[in-house]
């Protein structure tokens, strides 16, 4: 007698799923991949025009960078960054199956320079710090994190030079360190979009 076959799915195959979305990466090395996004409450991609446009403010200074990606959700931002050059990427990100897809899709990509945090991003800013030259923070709209985990960064997490992308709902007044100086900013719909950079103040 013929044995029966299990059907029985792996995790990431389980994972991929459940995706209901796609991501595609606007520039650089893995340009034009796109990457399945998981259906989840309060998952929100940061738009393609406004991560153009980041990533057009950056340009060349993304080389060689280390990058962390706060609030990871899909991972559009520290994949972005990897992609045009960014040494390295740390993603945090809370909820395990989403925190799984970023790890399945940086395994497609063959992007050994990156590791996935599954922590909530209040408790890894209290950890020990590391210093990053780069970091995206975008966090849940309307949750009043944004301003905590700006102060929080600089408990040593960010280098004298370091850029800071901070996405937040259109309009919202965030109080961030002294040390930061709006570089550019940006809206798109209910998105409003700032990088820092922090200055002379930080020496």
């Amino acid at each position: 007698m013929k044995r029966q076959r299990s059907t029985r799915k792996t995790t990431a195959s389980r994972e991929t799923s459940k995706a209901s979305g796609k991501l595609r990466i606007i520039g650089g090395d893995y340009r034009r991949r796109q990457l399945p996004v998981l259906d989840h409450p309060g998952l929100r991609p940061t738009p393609d025009r406004v991560r153009e446009t980041l990533f057009n403010w950056l340009g060349p200074a993304l080389a060689g960078k280390r990058a962390l990606d706060l609030f990871a959700g899909s991972g559009a931002l520290g994949i972005e960054a990897l992609s045009r050059g960014a040494r390295e990427a740390t993603f945090v990100e809370l909820t395990p199956r989403v925190a799984g897809l970023i790890e399945q899709n940086l395994a497609t990509l063959g992007a050994a320079n990156a590791r996935v945090v599954t922590m909530e991003a209040g408790a890894f800013l209290a950890s020990a710090p590391s210093t990053y030259e780069l970091v995206f923070l975008d966090p849940p709209f309307h949750k009043g994190l944004a301003g905590p985990c700006c102060q929080a960064l600089e408990n040593g997490w960010l280098s004298p030079k370091a850029f800071i992308y901070l996405e937040t709902e259109r309009d919202l007044a965030v109080e961030v360190p002294a040390t930061w100086e709006l570089h550019r900013e940006t809206s798109a719909g209910e998105t409003s979009a700032r990088l820092y950079r922090r200055g002379a103040l930080a020496q």
